[in-house]
């Protein structure tokens, strides 16, 4: 039989899961109760894959930008939005400074197809990776 991934949220309600019960798979002793999930069992799929990528890369934006093929404010609100996950406080300053440079990169973006140096394919593609 193969293992599932432990799912983190609710599928219905997005609350938080918690295990109810744990079973040897050598011997089959089994513990029931209610056991606290880590902070990183909480994160998205997603979320998860980028902090793979982002330790990976050793916390290296460059990298990780070269490596998902995203832009540094996309990096920057990634790393935000997994720290907000995890629980942590996030500098309203430094959100904002995500937000004003994933704006500045839209800008960009829709310059570039207006002056006709990419193609609107192009151009969604990038806008997606915001």
């Amino acid at each position: 039989m193969q293992a599932r991934k432990m799912p983190g949220r609710c599928p219905v309600c997005n609350s938080e899961m918690v295990v109810t019960r744990l079973r040897c798979t050598h011997c089959d002793t089994a513990l029931e109760g209610t056991f606290e999930l880590s902070k990183f069992a909480r994160l998205t799929r997603e979320q998860l894959d980028f902090v793979e990528t982002f330790l990976r890369c050793r916390g290296n934006i460059k990298e990780v930008e070269r490596e998902l093929g995203i832009s540094y404010p996309t990096v920057r609100g990634r790393l935000e939005n997994v720290l907000e996950a995890l629980g942590y406080r996030v500098d309203p300053a430094a959100a904002e400074e995500v937000t004003q440079g994933k704006q500045a990169r839209r800008k960009e973006i829709l310059d570039a197809l207006n002056r006709g140096e990419i193609s609107s394919e192009e151009a969604l593609k990038q806008l997606k990776t915001l």
